[in-house]
This record gives structure tokens, sequence and C-alpha cells, in this order.
């Protein structure tokens, strides 16, 4: 094979339609070069098809043929815009160097596609804007620098219902309907199938439950409303045991009862899925025994707090969508039974309730951690306990209960903003004044959102 020798600054320019080779007896290229090369500046006319590089390769792509891959211990640079066409990719390794610079403009004919994973398997190397897609619930979220938060393109109504309760002594039937995020007095809905007091109330964004309660003895009744109508209550199924006042809690799609009155207090937890009709099966068990305890969610993590029997300031948790007995999460700032609790996604309110002694204190916890709640503010009055709560993703409203010095047949309605803390403000007033009702609503931190 002949050799050709050039000197430093000599140009080389193939003007035949063979093939060179340098390295190479065979040539399958027009420039064929055996164990790569490596150049301080290099021009390619049309289309380089590199199966690697090193260094900054400073062209445009604007009319790739092939996928595009940055192996492990290497960096690249791309300029300008990129346009993914079908068929295409680009491919960077786990060890290649990440951090190098970003692109302005980024354009994908068909399919994008985030990191994919469980809620274990969330990356915890984020900046906000960033963006996973959780398998666990099938949703897109993304990191606001604090919390990961569901992309939710869902318009819920932000109604809240109240239900039954005591008018002293007798216990009632009627439900009544408030749009969380404006102020105004309540609204007939419809009545239960019993005149039922403090049965366990939860809700995913189109069906309410109410479940259990005293009607006069304890019931193991389930029944069911269609939020965004009116009507009354229809037959859902049972429970796993007859109870009064227990906790309740829910997801989008699954409903979680804990302890209440059976006539002792409780430790079962049982759990039914929402747009079902049927009766309630095992889920575990509370780490004590107690009745008129409140739940609360997020989409992951169910937690009920406080009780009248047992430690009153106690807190569980589970995980919704498993089975398995509660943990301990941490105690509030004082004994609460038969107490208001709601919240968001994040934040989950416990508000008021029978701690011996009458209070008005609201207490908070983040539910993605676990701790010891922390002073909110208070309620405009000295609730003793039986208070009814609806929550939107904003807003927590609170109504009914009982004073000291007054009937039990309070109308007042409140409302807190859940994402500050304060004290709460005037709503409006019950169109039946009442204490021990259930309160539920289609908006709430169990479903998601923002």
């Amino acid at each position: 094979m002949a050799e050709i020798r050039f000197n430093y600054g000599d140009k080389f320019t193939q003007t035949t339609n063979t093939n060179t080779g340098i390295g190479s007896t065979i040539p399958a290229a027009k420039l064929d070069i055996a164990g790569g090369t490596s150049a301080g500046s290099l021009r390619v006319s049309g289309i380089a098809t590199l199966p690697s590089y090193q260094g900054f390769v400073n062209t445009k792509l604007t009319t790739p043929t092939e996928g595009m891959i940055v192996e492990a211990g290497q960096s690249g640079s791309i300029s300008g815009e990129v346009v993914i066409g079908v068929g295409q990719t680009i491919s960077v390794s786990t060890g290649a160097t990440t951090g190098q610079g970003g692109v302005q403009s980024l354009k994908v004919s068909q399919t994008f596609m985030p990191p994919v994973g469980g809620t274990a398997d969330r990356p915890t190397d984020v900046k906000p804007g960033m963006l996973y897609y959780n398998k666990d619930f099938k949703t897109i979220e993304f990191w606001d620098g604090n919390f990961w938060k569901q992309v939710d393109n869902v318009i819920r109504r932000g109604r809240g219902v109240i239900a039954g309760g005591y008018i002293a002594p007798a216990r009632v039937d009627p439900i009544e309907f408030i749009e969380i995020s404006t102020l105004g007095n309540a609204i007939d809905f419809g009545d239960l199938n019993d005149e039922k007091a403090q049965p366990g109330p939860a809700a995913d964004s189109t069906r309410g439950l109410f479940c259990g309660g005293m009607t006069p003895s304890a019931s193991n009744q389930i029944e069911y409303i269609t939020i965004a109508s009116r009507g009354d209550g229809i037959d859902f199924g049972d429970l796993t045991r007859t109870t009064n006042s227990p906790g309740a809690l829910s997801s989008s799609t699954r409903c979680v009862t804990a302890g209440g009155s059976t006539p002792s207090a409780s430790n079962v937890i049982d759990f039914f899925e929402i747009q079902t009709l049927g009766n309630a099966l095992d889920f575990g068990d509370m780490t004590s025994t107690t009745a008129g305890g409140g739940g609360l969610s997020s989409p992951v993590r169910g937690v009920f707090s406080g009780g009248y029997s047992g430690d009153r300031t106690r807190i569980n948790f589970i995980t919704i969508s498993s089975k398995g007995n509660a943990l301990t999460f941490g105690e509030l700032s004082r004994g609460r039974g038969g107490a208001a609790t709601g919240g968001n996604a994040t934040r989950g309110i416990t508000a008021t309730g029978d701690g011996v002694v009458h209070h008005n204190t609201i207490d908070y916890i983040t539910i993605a951690s676990t701790g010891n709640a922390v002073d909110f503010g208070d309620a405009m009055q000295t609730h003793t306990e039986l208070m009814g709560s609806n929550s939107s993703n904003v807003r927590m409203v609170f109504s009914g209960g009982n004073a000291p010095g007054s009937s039990y047949d309070i109308e007042q309605i409140e409302f807190i903003t859940i994402a500050t803390k304060g004290d709460a403000q005037d709503f409006g007033k019950l169109h039946v004044p009442r204490r021990g009702p259930s309160s539920l609503s289609d908006s709430h931190g169990g479903l998601g959102g923002f």
C-alpha cells in the first residue's frame, strides 16, 4: 500500500471516488481511519455517523438519521434547536457526565418519557420543576422545591357535604352541602337512610361514603351519595364490625376505616374500594384501641389522630394502597376526641375536640413525615367535640359541635386556609344546627393535586 506523508499545515483533499484508508488496507469508507483519531478540529459535510465521540461537536443537528448516544465517561454539548423525529433518540448512559449545559428548545414529534418508577424510587437529587412518572399513582409528578406534587388536570367542584348528627338528644338524618371556595350558609341535599350520628366519612371525587355510626345502637352499614347531585343515601354494603364513631379516610380509589365503639373501643382497620358495591375487608390493626378518632390523608398515606379512649393524643399512620398494621406517627398537642380532621395532600389538620377540658386549639402535621403536631391557630368558638369538617386543597371548613354553656346545637361554620397558619374565620351557618355530623368533600388531600 502506498504511503503519502504530510507536513504540518499541509491540507489533504480527496478528489477521487475511491476509498482512502489510514491504517487500513481495505478501506470501507471514503476515509477509513483504523483505531480512531484525535483532531483539534473536525469539519464534516453532510451527516456524521460517529459511533462515539469526546469533546464538543459544534454542529446543528437539523436532519439526523440515527439516534445519538453519549457513553459513560463522556460529555457533550449540543447547541441550537434539537428536533427528534420518529425512531430517533438521544440516550445518555448512567456514567456519562451531566450538567454541561441546556437545550434551549426541544421538539418531540410523538412521545416524551420522563424518568419512571414507583414512589420509593423517586430521585433524591432534584431541582424545582423536574418531572417524574409515578407508576404507583399512574400520574406525572413535579418537584416544587419541597414536595413531589401531582400534575393534576382534573377540575373538582370543591363541594362539602355534612350529614347526620344529634339535635340533643335525638339523632337526625339531614344532609346539607356547601361550596368550599365560597362563603355562605349550607343548603339542603337530602337524607341519610337512618337517623344517624357520627358515621365515618370518606369520599373520592364523585362518591361520598358514610360508614357505621349510631342508629341508635352501633351500625355496620355503609351508605353512599353522589356528591355532584342531590338526593338520599343509598346502601353500599357492610363494615367488618358494628361500630360507632370510627375514623375514616380515603385515596382516590380506597376507603379505610379504623377503631370506633363496638360498644367497647376497637383497634380494627378495614377497607373497601369506593367505586364498587360490597362489604369491607380486613386491613390490619391500630397501635391501640380507640373510638372517636379522625382520619385524614394524602394520596399515599392515611393518618388517624386522637380519640376518646386509650392514648387520646396518639397519631397513627398507614399506607393506603397496601394492607397491614398502623405505625406510630407522633403525638397531638393535647387529647382530642371527636375532633375535626382534614387537610390537603401535604398538610393534615386536627382541630378542637374533647381533651377532658374544652378547647379551641388547632394542630397540624406534615403528612409525608412523622413527628408531633404543631400549633396552627384557634377556632372561633371553644368547641368541645363532635364537629364535622370538609377540605379542599386550599381550605378546611368545620361545622357544628357543642360548646360549654350552650346547647348541643351549634350552627356555626368556620374555615381556615391550610397552607398558612392562623385563626379560623366565619364561613356561614348550618341549615340544621347540630353536633356529631359527618362531613366529606370531593377535593380533599387524599385525591392528590395541588
